[in-house]
Formats: structure tokens, sequence, C-alpha cells
């Protein structure tokens, strides 16, 4: 049989059974709607806030919902090596999330506090719920919720993680749950479920009343919202939050984000979502209080992070330190929360220089220190090119103040001083002589980002907090409380420029700024922070000592030898 037999005789084969089938198989018939009935089509789905406020539809059947609260307010403790978390069932918020591994800087320093009660009790606390509707919201937030502890920590005393606990209330109405699973380390489980009359609620967890160590000066003013979207993170300061013109207003920052969150200098809180979508809300409001007997408004930074669709809130928060190496083993890593700015290039080889360091140093102070005399140490050969070149200009010194005298004359447009250079430029090439200062300006250039990198590092790592080197040093990140370095940083600066002998050529205005430019550095960077000016006080001395070296081993011609030279060179006027 040929192909275009075949198909035809396997249509009519195909017809034949369709046609078999549907004659000895029909369907059956569906009965008819009972009488008094009819079908009820099913609504589009209605957007946040109605949904939050729609009332039972007249044709649906009437959910039963029980009322589930508790008659008084109950505290519980979370206890790890690392943390202490206080919670109350009144709004199944948190009170205290305090880090024991870290202190304040208060006198006597006691465990770092990352929740003020002060600016909490008038605004909120962290944990609480935000809803579409401010009414819901204030009813969820003051409710005293049912308590309900993992099995394996029902003894009644403090709860040592991994521990589960689980609060759940309702008013016949409303009804949420939320259940909050905490690990040995800075990680907690969070799941969040909201519903009215049945239906599930857009929710969000806010982390309210500020955020960080108050101890520090402006702390409010150092406090932030992050979040990550495709790949980019993203730092608002407390001024940019909320919508423009009323920051007291929440904005949305719609997802899918990766994370988001708060923070200050060296710690954060940041909510991850676990597979669903999350969004930010980020606002600013003002809180009472007292100084000198007067009271003031105070900024506080506070964000929440949830879904805008109505769906159960699955996620899991890290609040700790911004430990570099501790974030970036998280799963996803958080290590973007350390952030060295355009200076990364150059602050994390430092970062890790020194915490390498300080394997076998225990003292980031000493790890400074050695740091810097492995820095200055390659910068020598190019200090070597710049005393070279020095000495060539020593000896061209009176051919060029010749040049220079027959040309003083004339003004600085006239034509005629472009001889001049020509000339020296000339000059330049027959005694093999650069006239560009890259001996001496490489060690500078190479100097600045390094200073700019430390700084960096010391303002941004955990490690350098609280950081002592010695006596009166107790915080490397800080500035020094007496000034000492920046006054010592000054004097070995000034020491080394008088050490450094100049070229007779130089402009008697110009030597004096050299020589006052130590003491302009000093006042630059007396509130800077103490490691800073330890660094550079160690390159100032390693700079004495090289300097001390090639006056030694190589010295150049003194000034009064050059003024000798000038004179027995220099012709006799017409």
């Amino acid at each position: 049989m040929s192909d275009q037999l075949r198909a035809i005789l396997f249509v009519v084969i195909a017809l034949g059974v369709l046609f078999i089938w549907g004659h000895f198989f029909k369907p059956p018939v569906p009965p008819p709607n009972p009488k008094g009935t009819e079908q009820v089509a099913v609504a589009p789905q209605t957007s946040v806030s109605q949904q939050a406020v729609a009332a039972t539809p007249e044709h649906a059947a009437p959910i039963n919902i029980p009322v589930v609260q508790e008659a008084q307010e109950k505290a519980a403790v979370v206890e790890s090596a690392l943390y202490r978390v206080q919670l109350s069932n009144r709004g199944a918020a948190v009170r205290s999330w305090t880090l024991k591994t870290y202190l304040d800087d208060q006198t006597p320093p006691r465990p770092l506090e990352l929740v003020n009660p002060d600016s909490a009790a008038q605004l909120g606390w962290p944990f609480s719920l935000l809803l579409a509707d401010p009414q819901l919201e204030a009813k969820a937030n003051s409710a005293l919720y049912q308590v309900t502890l993992g099995s394996a920590n029902s003894t009644g005393g403090p709860l040592h993680a991994p521990a589960q606990i689980t609060y759940h209330w309702s008013d016949g109405h409303l009804n949420v749950t939320k259940k909050l699973g905490f690990t040995q380390g800075y990680e907690t489980s969070l799941d969040v479920s909201v519903t009215l009359d049945g239906k599930p609620l857009p929710a969000a967890i806010a982390w309210r009343g500020g955020f960080g160590d108050k101890a520090v000066a402006k702390a409010s003013q150092l406090v932030s919202v992050f979040y990550k979207e495709n790949g980019k993170t993203t730092v608002l300061a407390y001024k940019k939050l909320g919508v423009s013109g009323n920051q007291s207003q929440p904005y949305l920052q719609s997802g899918p984000l990766e994370f988001t969150g708060i923070e200050d200098q060296f710690f954060a809180a940041a909510f991850v979502p676990d597979g669903g979508d999350l969004s930010l809300w980020h606002w600013t409001r003002q809180h009472t209080i007292t100084v000198d007997n007067k009271q003031e408004n105070e900024p506080e930074a506070e964000m929440a992070a949830g879904t805008a669709a109505a769906s159960p809130l699955r996620m899991h928060v890290y609040v700790g330190p911004k430990d570099l190496t501790l974030l970036s083993k998280l799963k996803p890593p958080l290590d973007d929360l350390v952030s060295f700015g355009w200076t990364s290039i150059v602050a994390k080889p430092l970062f890790y220089a020194m915490k390498w360091t300080h394997k076998y140093v225990p003292n980031y102070g000493w790890a400074i220190v050695l740091l810097t005399i492995a820095i200055n140490i390659p910068m020598f050969p190019f200090k070597m090119m710049s005393w070279r070149s020095m000495q060539k200009m020593q000896k061209v010194a009176p051919e060029m103040q010749a040049i220079k005298d027959r040309y003083k004359k004339y003004s600085f447009n006239d034509p005629r001083k472009r001889k001049m250079n020509e000339e020296v430029m000339e000059m330049y090439q027959r005694h093999g002589i650069n006239p560009l200062p890259i001996g001496s300006c490489l060690p500078m250039l190479v100097q600045l980002p390094i200073w700019w990198g430390l700084e960096r590092v010391l303002t941004g790592a955990i490690e350098l907090r609280h950081a002592p080197w010695i006596w009166w040093i107790h915080d490397l990140s800080l500035k020094d409380p007496y000034y000492v370095l920046p006054a010592a940083m000054a004097i070995a600066m000034y020491a080394m420029t008088k050490m450094t002998p100049q070229t007779a050529v130089v402009d008697p205005a110009q030597q004096k700024m050299t020589q006052w430019m130590p003491l302009f550095f000093a006042a630059f960077f007396f509130n800077l922070s103490a490691g800073l000016n330890l660094y550079i006080f160690t390159s100032s001395l390693v700079g004495v000592g090289q300097q001390y070296y090639l006056n030694k081993a190589d010295p150049l011609p003194t000034r009064s030898k050059f003024k000798n030279k000038k004179k027995k060179n220099d012709a006799p006027s017409s």
C-alpha cells in the first residue's frame, strides 16, 4: 500500500471509532438546579484596602471563627550564646534584643541593646504588624495573643535556642498567627498569617522605634534602610525615607526584593524571603526626648517587610553584626551590607590583610603598625628615584637659575617666555633629567587611596569596633579622645619635611607652605579615627627613618655649597 492509501484508511478508521463511541457512551445529563437556588458568579479580586474592609456577602455562608485571646500580658525570653530576645504577647512583638558578645558605649558597658524602649513605647515595637487598614493594624498590635511554646521548651523559664514560639489571636473576624523559630545563630524564621472573615490579607512585619546602639551620639541619624533588587543594593538615609514631602507616610518599594532591612554603622536587621515575593515600606517618625530638661523631637527610621499579595508571609530575619565573614556564609549571602563604597578595590584587601595579621598579632593597633611598615617598604625604591632626581636637580640648579635670570624682566604673557621654557627643557634632556616628578609623586598617589580605604575599613568593619591599641586608645574606629596621635603625626611629618633637603630653586613661599603642611594635615585628621591617625603616624616615622638613611648614605649638596657655586658661576653684570 502507498503512503496516500494508508493515510486515507487511517482517517476512515478514526472517524468510525469516534462515531461508535459517541453513540454507545453518551455523557450523563446533569440534574436540574433545585428550585429556589441560582448560580453565583465569582467576583473579580478586589484591591488590598477593599479586601480589608469588605463585609461577607449575604449569599455567602457565614464563617465561624472562634475568639482567641489571652487574659493578661505575658513575656517570653529566648536565649543563645549570641543573643537574648524578650517578647510580649501584647501585639506579639519584640521588647528587647540584646547581643551578648557586643557591648555598648555606656559606662559601665552593657550587652548591646538594638531596641530603644523609649522611642518604641511611643512609636511601636519591632515585629509588630503593618496592615492596609489602620484600625485593624492598631487592634492586632494591641491585642493579647495566646502563646504556644515548642514541646522541648515548656519548662516555664527562659527558652534556650533552638526554640519555637507561636502567637495566635482572633476577635472572631480578624485572625492573626505568628510563628517564630529561633536558631543558635543570628537567624530567626518568621511565618505570619492574617485573615479577615476567613479571607487572607496582605501583611508586613515592621521594625519600629528605631534601631541600633543609642549610646552613640546622633545614633538615629546613622540609621538607614536598605534593600537589594536586581543584584543592586540601595541604602536610604533617614532623610530619604517615606513619601517625598511627608516622611511619616510609608512609601512602598514593591518587589520582588532579594532582601531588605534596617541598619546602623555596625549592626543590621535583614529580612529575607523564603521563596516568595517581598516588598518594602519605609518611613520616618518623630519621638519626644528630654535633653537638659527640654523636650526635643528626634527622627527615627522605620521600615516593614512583607507582601502586597493576600498570602501568608514566610521569611527569615538576620539580626546581628555586619561581620563580612559571617554575612558571606549566609544563604543568600548578605555581605553587601558591609559596603566600602568606591574604595572597595583598596579597602577589602586592607581589611583581609589586617585580619590575617590579627591572627598572629592579637591587637588591631599593632596589626595596623605592621601593615603600615609592609606597605611603606615597597615605596622606598620610588623614594630613591625622587632622591636621585633631586641630586640631578641640584647639579643643574645654577644653570637653571641663570636661565631664569635672563628672562625675569619679561612678563608671564610675553611670547619670549616660551624661549625660556625651551632652554630649560633642552637642559633637562642634556643632563638626562625627567622633568615630571614621578618618583616623588608616586608614593603620595599610592598613599591617598590607602588612607581613604583604611578610613572606610575602620568605620565599617565590625572587627574594629571597640578594638583597643594601648593606654588611652580604647576604640580604633573612633577619634583619639586626647588628640595625641594627630599631634604626634604632625610632629613626625614636620620632622620628615625638615630632614628633606630642598633644591636651591624652590620658591621661599612654596618652602614655607611645605613646612606648614603637617599642621594643616593634623587639623584635618583631628576628628578622624584613631586607627587612621596611627597609620599616618607610623608611615611618617618610617619616612623619617628612610630619609635619615638617605641623608647619611648619599647626601645632597648643602644650600651653602650651592650658594658658593652660584656666586662663582655668576657672570659680571654689564
